[in-house]
């Protein structure tokens, strides 16, 4: 499991908004960015790692106080972005044009950089409407060849403190570029957390999570992205609106029904505050876009806690599309959720067919996980 989850157990996002950010963060008295050299080992603005890298500091140490200026700056290709810790809350675009960037976060841990906004589905926008769930997301990236490295990508919208809207979708990232890795990041929000999707229907992007944290309620892993998630933890919240289960769901493919491989959760761990069984592992979202879609989700070699309906772990979220007809798979999962009583409701791997869904096969040609 990952390192940072064993040395202190995740702050989860109702922790980062109700503690504030320097009991969230972790961080020592005073400002973080405070002591001679904010940037760690990663240069800074008289000392650049190459020419290509840019310093963006939230008391002004760096080329820019703000992630957008930055990301606005680094045109083309190649651009490297390291942050000093701080929280920056501002929602962040990364347009198609800036290909194989990096984000690197300077602290040891990913809660000392936090990206975060307050925007959901239902937020109505200045001049009218309202921003749905694609412009809900504090972040978009959708440049290919885009990494990051220890950061916390959030969005601290409430229900509880807007009980008139209605659309409650509140996006922390959405990723639509190919060949996107995530390392030792945090993604945390309620309902549609983590969007991994494409930039459209007939493109199979592929992503890497690796040693990640994710948590949220309803459908908080989501989208038809080729997606691999590796030693990553999901945390499935509490619900104070709700009285009884389901409270949601870990993840809701949308997998192209071209493309032969949506997601793939191998060797990770999924937990909760929840009580016993009142969560779902999956339930497959068909969009009124693609009717065509047949969701793909496999899980395998990873423990499934006590929140997880070991009885019934899927359910539909149509019933035009049940979720028997998806492509839904298991492989030798462990722990209370994991328990097959119900046959029919576990589809489940052989070991010859567990041989196609490797990290491998799922990303091709592209290694991400290899050091360069």
């Amino acid at each position: 499991m990952p390192s940072h989850d064993r040395v202190r157990p995740p702050l989860s996002r109702r922790g980062f908004v109700t503690a504030g950010t320097a009991a969230a963060l972790a961080v020592a008295p005073g400002p973080a960015w405070a002591g001679p050299r904010p940037f760690g080992r990663y240069g800074s603005p008289a000392a650049r790692l190459t020419p290509k890298t840019l310093y963006v500091h939230p008391a002004g140490r760096g080329d820019f106080t703000s992630v957008q200026a930055a990301v606005t700056a680094a045109s083309g290709t190649g651009r490297t972005l390291v942050f000093a810790p701080g929280t920056y809350r501002e929602t962040v675009a990364v347009d198609a044009t800036r290909t194989d960037m990096t984000w690197i976060g300077a602290g040891d841990d990913p809660r000392a950089v936090v990206i975060v906004y307050d925007n959901a589905a239902g937020t109505p926008k200045p001049g009218g409407g309202t921003y749905g769930t694609t412009g809900s997301a504090t972040t978009l990236v959708q440049a290919d060849g885009f990494t990051a490295h220890r950061i916390t990508f959030a969005n601290d919208w409430l229900r509880a403190d807007h009980p008139g809207v209605s659309g409650t979708q509140a996006v922390a990232i959405k990723v639509q570029g190919d060949r996107s890795a995530f390392h030792h990041c945090r993604f945390l929000g309620h309902q549609d957390t983590l969007y991994a999707d494409s930039m459209a229907l007939g493109v199979f992007a592929r992503q890497y999570f690796a040693h990640c944290y994710a948590e949220g309620d309803v459908d908080f892993v989501f989208g038809r992205g080729t997606a691999v998630f590796e030693h990553c933890h999901f945390r499935t919240l509490t619900r104070s609106d709700l009285s009884s289960a389901p409270y949601g769901f870990v993840f809701a493919p949308s997998t192209a029904g071209a493309n032969p491989r949506g997601y793939l959760v191998t060797r990770s761990r999924v937990t909760g505050e929840a009580p016993d069984a009142y969560y779902k592992l999956a339930r497959p979202w068909v969009p009124s876009s693609d009717p065509t879609a047949r969701p793909s989700l496999t899980v395998r070699d990873t423990h499934l806690g006590p929140g997880i309906d070991a009885v019934a772990p899927y359910a539909n979220m149509s019933d035009s599309f049940p979720w028997q007809d998806q492509r839904f798979a298991e492989y030798r999962n462990t722990g209370p959720g994991a328990v097959v009583t119900v046959p029919e409701n576990r589809p489940r791997l052989t070991a010859t067919e567990a041989e196609s869904h490797t990290r491998g096969a799922y990303l091709g040609d592209w290694r991400p996980y290899e050091r360069p």
